[in-house]
């Protein structure tokens, strides 16, 4: 990244230095402090107007970047170790590397825009204000889950803050996405949807169908492509004629963002919530990268090299990136960075150790939440003689 720094957060936004400037500036900066950081690369857009790459941020930003991020990373590293050991069961997709994505995107929105998701939703949730012991109880099966131990992985939920879900469905979340545009437009809200999926459901009829319906009604529908190039285990030129994936709207504007760059995806993430708003609906093109397999299933390592995988870690890692931004400007050290990180550590061990104490669902619980309450509902064993239980 190019770097600049400007003197108090009430000077002009201009550009002052490069990073090899930059690393001379020894002056420590204040909290509220005004940085203004170009992105990696330029954005690429179709039938729009690319956003600056100029991106006003703060240490005390940076400082919540780096820590949250490392958070879900964390986060991440430890469900592998408890899937291993079998405290973990069924399918679990894992989004370390992608980080950046999560974070950037809850850095230009608020609670009242929606975001709904595909599998890989943990750290979604998690961005969205949810917390570690959720995290681990709803992985583990126990009723002190976000969603009471019946979801699993892939279906995470917290609709007080704008979140509606994993979905397992490839795709099937995009029109549940434009719907819940559609309600904001209705009721004449000024806030969006993003409703994400990745490179695998790009190819999704509903998608288009969805789209389509976005694009004549000028719904503030966000399509975001989490393009981290492999559908389970086929690459994207493998799987598409087109794999540029923010022209797929054809009449839909696009834009195609450095998913690895935290600063990147809060510019154009803010940028598309004002476009959605007054235009309707948009793609972004997130550039991002999974370090495990598909999913725990997956080793990852057949369908590419593991030098591919080192390679983007040491070039690209979106956590990498913000600790680079913070020594160079000096806004933490080597020292307290490595104390974060620590921090982040025994924080998810203790959510651990606290999720475990939560009880395994009731076996009635099965049948709730199916059903609408108050009609007497009959459940009956296979024979159609026993009766089970009547439903709440």
């Amino acid at each position: 990244m190019a770097l600049s720094r400007i003197a108090s957060s009430s000077s002009s936004s201009s550009i002052l230095k490069p990073i090899s400037a930059a690393l001379s500036l020894r002056r420590p900066l204040s909290s509220d402090t005004t940085l203004t950081i170009e992105t990696s690369i330029p954005f690429t857009a179709h039938n729009c107007d690319a956003p600056s790459r100029a991106v006003e941020t703060s240490p005390s930003e940076l400082l919540k970047f780096y820590r949250d991020m490392a958070l879900m990373r964390r986060m991440e590293i430890a469900s592998d170790s408890l899937y291993k050991s079998k405290l973990i069961r069924g399918f679990c997709h894992l989004y370390d590397g992608q980080e950046a994505v999560a974070i950037g995107m809850e850095a230009a929105t608020n609670r009242k825009d929606c975001i709904i998701t595909a599998y890989r939703d943990h750290c979604t949730f998690l961005g969205r204000g949810g917390d570690l012991v959720q995290v681990f109880s709803e992985l583990m099966g126990r009723i002190g889950g976000c969603s009471k131990g019946k979801g699993g992985s892939m279906h995470f939920y917290k609709k007080d803050a704008g979140f509606y879900g994993g979905h397992g469905i490839v795709g099937a979340q995009v029109p549940l996405g434009c719907g819940l545009a559609f309600a904001q437009k209705y009721s004449k809200d000024e806030n969006v949807t993003f409703a994400l999926y990745g490179d695998g459901a790009a190819n999704q009829g509903q998608l288009f169908e969805a789209l389509n319906i976005a694009a004549l009604w000028d719904l503030p529908a966000i399509l975001v492509c989490e393009n981290n190039h492999y559908g389970m285990g086929t690459a994207e030129w493998r799987a598409a004629k087109s794999p540029a994936y923010y022209k797929r709207g054809d009449y839909v504007p696009g834009l195609k963002v450095d998913g690895m760059d935290v600063l990147a995806v809060k510019q154009a993430c803010k940028f598309a919530k004002e476009h959605a708003l007054k235009n309707g609906p948009l793609i972004l093109e997130m550039d991002t990268y999974r370090y495990h397999g598909h999913s725990m299933s997956d080793p990852g390592s057949t369908y590419r090299t593991r030098d591919e995988i080192s390679g983007v870690r040491q070039e690209r890692d979106p956590i990498e990136r913000i600790k680079k931004l913070l020594l160079t400007h000096e806004i933490a050290t080597e020292k307290e960075l490595k104390d974060t990180e620590k921090e982040v550590r025994k924080e998810v061990d203790e959510a651990i150790a606290k999720a475990k104490e939560s009880p395994v669902p009731e076996p009635s619980d099965l049948f709730t939440n199916v059903y609408v309450k108050g009609f007497g509902v009959e459940s009956f064993g296979a024979d159609r003689k026993e009766l089970r239980a009547t439903l709440p």
